[in-house]
């Protein structure tokens, strides 16, 4: 099959992690959300297992719930380290200022997406089981970019996933694995973000 390579580097590259710009007030189809997980069941997982789990939050008072469980981390996060770093460079602070705004507001956002592997971690074996969900993560974020919806990968809440499980009736054998807001886009187009010159982070035959 031809692939054609300027729209897959365009969709690879430009597939940003989406806070300020995601448009509270269009919903999300159920139909979308499916489509973007059956693509997301096509990535690899540890074994084979594919025992993932999606956890898709469209329930107002449950978002507003979520959204209370994860300000209350992320906000008093955010405020403690500006408040400390003081003057620090101009990136980061775009990077707390657009946090903080997707916690104040995550409850706005139309749907709250939980990936989840049907399993417990086990010590020792930490890669093997995150690298059996994140690719999955990643595909569903690329399905959704394609069809003009953003998000971006979240875990604070975990800190506090008891509470989440509780609320949302998640069984004990599963794990939570993140949390991403989804919504369409609004603004213009994405571009690819500044990245150093891979030479510079490539080594040859060893370090």
């Amino acid at each position: 099959m031809a692939i054609d390579l300027a729209s897959a580097d365009e969709l690879l590259t430009t597939t940003r992690a989406v806070r300020k710009r995601l448009d509270f007030n269009r919903p999300v189809p159920r139909s979308v959300i499916v489509d973007c997980v059956r693509i997301a069941q096509q990535a690899p997982t540890g074994s084979n297992s594919q025992n993932w789990r999606w956890i898709v939050v469209e329930d107002a008072a449950k978002r507003k719930a979520l959204g209370d469980i994860y300000e209350s981390i992320v906000g008093d996060y955010i405020r403690a380290n500006r408040k400390a770093d003081g003057e620090h460079v101009r990136q980061t602070d775009r990077v707390y200022e657009s946090a903080l705004y997707l916690a104040e507001r995550l409850h706005q956002v139309p749907v709250h997406v939980i990936p989840c592997l049907a399993e417990r971690v086990t010590p020792g074996q930490e890669a093997t089981f995150y690298g059996s969900i994140y690719p999955a993560v990643w595909s569903f974020q690329l399905a959704l970019r394609a069809r003009g919806l953003g998000t971006v990968l979240t875990t604070a809440h975990l800190f506090k996933a008891e509470e989440a499980a509780k609320l949302l009736g998640i069984p004990a054998e599963l794990t939570q694995c993140g949390l991403l807001p989804v919504a369409y886009t609004i603004g213009g187009s994405f571009k690819p973000a500044a990245r150093p010159d891979p030479e510079s982070i490539i080594h040859w035959n060893g370090w």
